[in-house]
């Protein structure tokens, strides 16, 4: 870890997503309730102003103002107020890489839009200017509209607006501006007409005519001499202001404008009245275009393939200062005490833009910095990048993998071969999404890398012949080949990890392609670890540099969307592998990979988070948890899924003469099902229909087969949720949920145990336990938007005061252990997960040291049961915390309903404290319990029976004598 260590160290995070539904005045009134869950920092998304009615704020538009949806700076001040005074620290949220384009509310896209390559924000954005295509020379593609161009525009739906002395075209919510040098096409329309109409020396009319003037000597707006570019800025501004005083002051001019709005606004089924309009629109800054067709034609950097988020060129210093003047402010002031940056793969250089964020704080203000950065398998994050580490999808998913029964992994292959007919090993099916992501979404930015490439090899008459074709080829057949988000080359060099990364993507390349000539390939691989001399010229080299740096900002986003969005969608072998950050050929972690995990990150990234459910988590942490139980069943659960896919198979609709949904959609669906299914109820209600109905629309689109958001297929989309209905609320929904609910029940209960087993275990690792808002009761929630629906705050804030005796005065075992058996009892209504959360971060706050700083020392079993244990201690000055759980319950408690607690369950298993622990007892911190050891023997021994007497987990608190 490069970062020095944070003046304030989190020892817990609580995450709140913003809206304008949960404002600066919500979260106010939730800080004591934070603060009495355990929780020591609020982690908040992004609170910058974004697009109008943002349900997220990743669209930020306007990083000098906070977003006034979410309340006045009064009102944020009383909130980070209030966490100041209950000792508790803020982590915002930032996004470093892109920005929402609203041209309504992002000032310095509008002023691109309005100047183009003369606009002094043009080279904020990541814009082509010289495209492929001649007639985007100088343009910004614009792919805004819902029909074909001339459709729109002869429908009247691109309409003029004048207001203030500022011209602007509006389409329905958008308004887009005028370039004003232009507009005097519009001016002078029968211009004639108003001449003859006044006297020569009319003095409206000779400032008109003088305007004009102006407007005609103005600089245009491709000019890019800073000078002419200062000229053109001052000089529009002077002749609006002048228009909006004439305007308001003439009534013969403003009649004249308006009049010809009117005739270049055009009539409504006569074409021929839109050539004005249309010659105006072609002399903007600007191309409008149909956002389904204009796809490969894009020339401005994007978040993803979404059109409405560009990306910044953060590595510009003037854009760094500019996007960050507001955080460094509420840094130095020590509101802001941590930092959560955003897509940080998306980045040109991101070690680059660490140190400078680093440097820009100061060394009096040393804050918490965390990235979220996906790790690949095998991946470490970089040790040159001065944060403190992940935002904790790796412990994520090394923590979900204790509870998948690696042995069942052939059962599961087999099952869904058989039920849903696909043999695709996950790999194939990654490659051939990203291809697919490549080719439908994502191929203007291929576009771009490849022309570049081109240009690239013309100077070097070895690679010369190449064909822009072949180039656009290989560079597909790679970027879908790359087994990591991205490379980190720049030209300080690459490292271990940058050449084997490009090693893999290139041999694998050539395997699918043993077609194309193997050249290509080597040439592609000099340029992505590119050496002085080698390829290009020594005075070249820093392009191809470039080329490298750029390259690696589009694997990420192919990446993302090809496995996360795509594959994941497309491979339901068990959906709670297909979680961000993971791997679905990777079935279940065994105890000693999870200890490797913990001990790896204590000693070199001890203050990374640690999550569990994030925003953009596929299934909910408990939901997850459901699922893992089925690996542990292979035969019980292919009976249940081939039972109800008969009783449902009356369900279905013929689409284009094939069932709907197809059977990896039905797979999906009943996995959906047992993961979310309310344990308290036999029948569904109609919120619980509604959001499978959406999860599963969301499924299918995102598949990108039968239907997809480009190209929706109503018919298939209908099908599918005519499925949904039928078989939750159907006229013969009850022969489904007959055999359904049971089973769902009793996965449920062996969820339960699981998920309590999670907590303990985030609670206790290495790290910085994050815990996504909510989620203190059951967290059976599915993709976004679904894990984004309201929390209801008040019921957990009454259960929390409800139990604080049980947590704050209850000292004997007399006390906790009814209690807690109530909870136990009552398991469904959540309220045990939020008593074994609650009191797990109150004991971490307290003793916080041992947590942040401790050893972490793995326990190994002994007996029978061993394997089904998950244990480990954490010293630190004499002070001993053991945490333990079990995992693969169903496997060990076999077919009945018991918990796995008592001798009965775990006879004579015992785990075994390493030699030298000189302790002889522990207080278990749930039930207040006194916990004697075995030390009859050396070294001393936990007597599991004992340790989980009572709950299924236990952190146990003892001191060396």
């Amino acid at each position: 870890m490069l970062a020095p260590e944070p003046e304030r160290i989190p020892v817990s995070t609580y995450r709140l997503q913003f809206s304008p539904h949960f404002t600066f005045r919500d979260a106010l009134a939730l800080v004591p309730y934070l603060s009495k869950l355990g929780i020591t920092e609020c982690y908040c998304s992004p609170l910058f102003a974004a697009c109008p009615g943002s349900p997220h704020g990743y669209d930020i538009c306007d990083h000098s103002r906070l977003n006034p949806e979410y309340g006045s700076r009064e009102d944020f001040d009383s909130f980070t107020s209030a966490l100041a005074s209950h000792n508790m620290g803020f982590i915002l949220d930032f996004v470093p890489n892109h920005m929402g384009i609203d041209p309504s509310a992002n000032r310095w896209w509008r002023d691109v839009l309005d100047s183009g390559p003369s606009s002094r924000y043009a080279k904020y954005f990541d814009i082509d200017w010289d495209p492929v295509k001649a007639e985007l020379k100088e343009k910004v593609l614009l792919p805004i509209l819902g029909d074909q161009y001339g459709s729109a525009l002869e429908n009247g739906q691109l309409q003029i607006r004048f207001q203030d002395g500022f011209f602007s075209l509006q389409y329905f919510d958008r308004n887009l501006p005028l370039n004003p040098r232009q507009v005097r096409k519009l001016l002078r329309h029968d211009l004639e007409a108003l001449e003859e109409a006044c006297q020569p020396e009319d003095a409206d009319l000779r400032e008109f005519l003088s305007i004009l003037f102006h407007l005609d000597h103005m600089p245009a707006y491709t000019e890019t001499d800073p000078r002419l570019m200062l000229e053109r800025h001052r000089e529009k501004e002077i002749a609006r202001e002048r228009l909006a005083k004439l305007v308001q002051e003439s009534a013969r001019i403003r009649r004249h404008i308006e009049e010809n709005i009117r005739v270049f606004n055009g009539q409504p089924g006569d074409p021929q009245s839109y050539d004005l309009l249309h010659d105006l629109l072609e002399a903007q800054a600007y191309r409008l275009s149909y956002w389904r067709t204009a796809l490969h034609e894009i020339n401005y950097r994007r978040f993803f393939d979404v059109n409405e988020l560009a990306a910044i060129r953060m590595e510009d210093e003037e854009v760094f200062q500019a996007t960050h003047s507001l955080v460094l402010e509420l840094i130095h002031q020590g509101v802001v005490t941590g930092l959560r940056l955003d897509h940080v793969d998306g980045l040109f250089d991101p070690a680059e833009y660490f140190q400078r964020l680093a440097s820009s704080c100061g060394s009096d203000r040393r804050i918490y910095l965390v990235g979220e950065k996906i790790l690949s398998s095998g991946e470490q994050l970089r040790r040159d990048w001065p944060i403190h580490g992940t935002t904790g999808y790796d412990f994520l998913n090394d923590l979900n993998g204790l509870f998948v029964d690696s042995q069942n992994a052939q059962a599961f292959k087999r099952l869904y071969s058989r039920f849903a007919g696909q043999e695709e090993a996950f790999a194939d099916v990654a490659y051939e999404s990203k291809r697919l992501i490549i080719t439908a979404s994502m191929v203007s930015e291929l576009n771009m890398l490849a022309r570049e490439l081109n240009r690239i090899s013309e100077v070097n008459r070895r690679f010369r012949d190449f064909t822009l074709a072949s180039l656009q080829e290989a560079l597909r057949e790679v970027v879908a080949c790359f087994p990591a988000y991205r490379t980190y080359c720049s030209a300080k060099g690459w490292d271990e990890f940058d050449r084997k990364t490009v090693d893999t993507a290139i041999a694998r390349a050539l395997r699918r392609n043993a077609a194309m000539e193997a050249s290509i390939f080597e040439f592609l691989r000099q340029l992505l670890q590119p050496k002085p001399g080698i390829i290009l010229p020594e005075e070249q080299y820093q392009r191809g540099v470039q080329f490298a740096m750029k390259f690696q900002q589009y694997t990420g986003p192919v990446q993302a969307k090809g496995l996360e969005d795509t594959a994941f969608y497309r491979h339901g072998v068990l959906v709670s592998l297909n979680e961000v950050g993971g791997d679905p050929a990777r079935f279940g972690r065994s105890p000693d990979e999870f200890h490797r995990a913990n001990l790896e990150r204590l000693q070199s990234w001890p203050l990374s988070m640690l999550a569990t459910s994030t925003h953009d988590t596929k299934r909910g942490e408990d939901a997850r948890a459901r699922l893992n139980v089925l690996s542990e069943i292979p035969r019980e659960w292919r009976a249940m899924v081939f039972r109800w896919s008969r009783l449902n198979a009356g369900m279905r609709t013929l689409v284009e003469g094939s069932p709907a949904p197809d059977r990896s959609d039905e797979y999906i669906f009943y996995q959906s099902l047992v993961s979310t299914w309310p344990a308290d109820r036999d029948e569904p209600d109609s919120d619980y229909v509604e959001r499978v109905r959406q999860f599963m629309l969301k499924a299918i689109r995102e598949k990108k087969v039968h239907t997809s958001w480009i190209n929706p297929s109503e018919a298939y989309d209908s099908a599918v949720a005519e499925f949904v209905r039928r078989t939750l609320i159907g006229s013969r929904a009850k022969r489904f949920l007959q055999p359904f609910v049971p089973f769902a029940k009793r996965i449920a209960w062996l969820g339960m145990v699981n998920s309590l087993s999670q907590v303990v275990l985030k609670i206790a690792s290495p790290g910085v336990p994050d815990f996504y808002q909510g989620t203190e009761l059951w967290d059976l929630n599915l993709v976004d938007p679904d894990n984004r629906r309201p929390v209801d705050w008040r019921h957990r804030q009454g259960y929390l005061y409800q139990m604080e005796p049980f947590l704050t005065e209850f000292n004997t075992p007399n006390d906790h252990i009814p209690a807690a058996m109530e909870l136990l009892s009552n398991w469904q209504d959540g309220r045990i997960k939020l008593f074994i959360t609650a009191a797990g971060l109150r004991l971490r706050r307290s003793i916080s040291q041992l947590f942040l700083r401790g050893q972490y020392v793995p326990l190994l079993g002994e007996g029978a049961k061993k394997d089904h244990v998950v244990a480990f201690a954490r010293v630190w000055e004499g002070q001993i915390v053991v945490a333990m759980t079990p995992r693969l319950v169903a496997r060990l408690i076999g077919s009945g309903d018991s918990l796995p607690v008592g001798e009965r369950i775990w006879h004579q298993t015992s785990m075994v404290l390493p030699p030298g622990f000189s302790v002889h007892s522990f207080q278990n911190v749930f039930t207040r319990e006194t916990l004697v050891l075995q030390n009859s023997v050396n070294p001393a021994r936990i007597p599991v029976p004992e340790a989980l007497r009572i709950l299924p987990v236990g952190i146990f608190v003892g001191r060396a004598q």
